[in-house]
């Protein structure tokens, strides 16, 4: 999810500890952490991961491509986009270099002692409007929340003006120079995917960009987890927001897709960047890009590390389908909303198990 609203801001978060703590000892998972579908969860399909498409933004972007070829990449795209809501993105032109630094600080930062994490904490302070940015949970707003088995450092990217730097961690020292240095490099990446997907559905090429000037980053870090038959690391869900970077762990996998009424594991691909539509896409382009319910499963043995990046609109913003894609054979699928009241019904929600998006259909 993206920016934190104020009906958010507002949410009287109860104490919880680090799940870092928690996994220390190898204990059983406390019971708030336990997933309230098991024994009715859909199952999960291994033998499709190798479905998950795989787009070459070079081809798009090469000036030495041919015409065709550049055509097809844009429909495997635009194919990818309505049936699975994702793809993995090589051809990027992020450097591995980048990539692996920025993995390498990140796990640095979590590897950092509790007491000296704290320094960047979420609500520190008891301030409000530090609930989502900062080290720390997400916020739990009931004894009846499922919790889950993450901790997370959360950072306002864009506009850059306004960035908590307070929050940004100085140790790993170059910690802030490789995230700048990354948030340049996405910003312009997300620029190119977004302008391919507007123009590929005969929209102006900056239709989706202009929704998308907002940028949180989120490091996750999910340590071994005693049963994960039982808890997730972060429980099923679609992004609120517009698009959405993700950069999985280099070694351990744990995201899943949910297509089909199934469960499909979303393989590790060498310096691929997951890039997945999020609501504001979805009805934006009235149903035609779908943004996908994932969630990421927990590892008894191994640690996981991953980052997102969450491109969302401004809270004052109005959002509904472009006019171009209501027609007799494809109707209105949703109304028009206010970004501010979206996030609020979105967080709401999400909390309670329910996809934010029904909140906005006709």
């Amino acid at each position: 999810m993206a920016e934190a609203s104020n009906k958010e801001k507002d949410l009287p978060s109860l104490p919880v500890k680090h799940v870092q703590e928690l996994a220390i000892n190898g204990d059983e998972p406390p019971q708030r952490y336990i997933r309230k579908d098991k024994g009715n969860e859909a199952p999960v399909e291994t033998s499709l991961s190798s479905s998950v498409p795989i787009i070459d933004l070079h081809l798009i972007s090469s000036p030495t491509s041919s015409t065709q070829q550049k055509q097809d990449e844009i429909e495997k795209l635009k194919s990818a986009l309505t049936s699975w809501g994702l793809f993995q993105a090589i051809g990027h032109g992020i450097p591995s270099s980048l990539l692996h630094h920025l993995r390498k600080m990140a796990r640095e930062f979590f590897d950092l002692p509790i007491e000296e994490k704290r320094q960047y904490a979420a609500n520190k302070d008891g301030a409000h409007d530090n609930y989502f940015q900062g080290y720390g949970n997400d916020p739990v707003v009931s004894k009846e929340q499922t919790i889950d088995w993450n901790d997370r450092l959360y950072l306002l990217l864009k506009p850059a003006d306004e960035r908590k730097l307070k929050l940004w961690p100085e140790n790993p020292s170059r910690f802030r120079e490789v995230l700048k240095e990354f948030s340049s490099k996405s910003d312009l990446l997300v620029e190119f995917v977004v302008k391919v997907m507007s123009v590929s559905l005969g929209l102006d090429d900056d239709y989706f960009l202009n929704h998308a000037s907002l940028a949180f980053a989120r490091f996750n870090y999910y340590p071994p987890c005693s049963r994960p038959d039982l808890v997730c690391g972060i429980k099923p869900h679609a992004d609120g927001g517009t698009i959405t970077l993700l950069l999985q762990d280099e070694d351990v996998e744990g995201l899943q897709v949910f297509k089909d009424d199934k469960w499909i594991k979303v393989p590790i691909v060498p310096d691929a960047i997951i890039i997945n539509v999020a609501d504001q896409i979805e009805i934006m382009s009235n149903g035609v890009y779908k943004s996908p319910v994932h969630r990421v499963i927990t590892n008894s043995e191994k640690e996981r590390l991953s980052l997102a990046v969450f491109y969302a609109p401004e809270m004052g913003e109005d959002i509904e389908p472009a006019t171009k894609l209501i027609t007799e054979s494809t109707p209105r699928m949703f109304r028009k909303i206010k970004m501010k009241d979206y996030y609020e019904a979105f967080v709401l929600n999400t909390f309670r198990g329910i996809r934010g998006i029904d909140w906005a259909r006709v």
